[in-house]
């Protein structure tokens, strides 16, 4: 299976899951990266292992169905069998998620259907956590529709609110779990534990 990576920042998830294709513990290969921000990590960290990386958005390609048909293209031409979108702050363009329709995932830090939506990523999703005062948060792993947040859920992991926690050290429990998770839930998904919808 061939992985495609979109990022908008470090790619930390991006790189946890590199590194499990390197060393044999997913049976995949990561093919290329698009981030929207040519100075990402991310990018830095594609091309230090040979991956190949672009930045595409709209400084690149001001007219939206421009950047989207470019988007699909990109993925196409490296033979992306999956998207994985690890840190990526943009909406994606009709083409590419009618092209790759179920086989385009998210990494969520909480545990959907909660805490999700609009506006809802990063350090906004773990104060609202702690605002509401639940015990338990985690990571959701979902196939990505047009709708922020509102795809089919393919797996979940529980992370526990600690007592003192801050929205920062919440953060930081979290996003350790779903680098070790999106590892997990990418095997199960090569290995056919995890069954992707159909692409219909």
């Amino acid at each position: 299976m061939r992985i495609g990576f979109l990022a908008s920042g470090r790619g930390s998830n991006m790189q946890a899951v590199i590194s499990a294709c390197e060393s044999g513990v997913v049976n995949a290969v990561p093919a290329v990266l698009i981030s929207n921000n040519s100075s990402s990590g991310a990018i830095e960290y594609a091309k230090s292992r040979n991956i190949p990386s672009y930045h595409l958005s709209s400084l690149t390609h001001p007219m939206s169905e421009d950047l989207d048909r470019a988007m699909l293209d990109t993925f196409v031409s490296h033979k992306a069998d999956l998207i994985m979108c690890v840190g990526y702050m943009k909406k994606l363009g009709p083409a590419t998620l009618k092209h790759y329709r179920s086989r385009i995932l998210n990494i969520h830090p909480a545990l959907l259907p909660k805490f999700g939506g609009q506006g809802m990523y990063g350090m906004n999703v773990h104060r609202a956590v702690m605002d509401s005062g639940e015990k338990i948060t985690g990571v959701t792993i979902h196939i990505v529709t047009e709708e922020y947040d509102s795809g089919p859920i393919l797996a979940q992991a529980k992370v526990p609110v600690e007592e003192g926690d801050t929205a920062e050290s919440l953060a930081a429990r979290v996003l350790k779990r779903e680098h070790s998770f999106i590892v997990e839930t990418l095997q199960r998904i090569v290995s056919g534990d995890i069954a992707l919808p159909s692409m219909e």
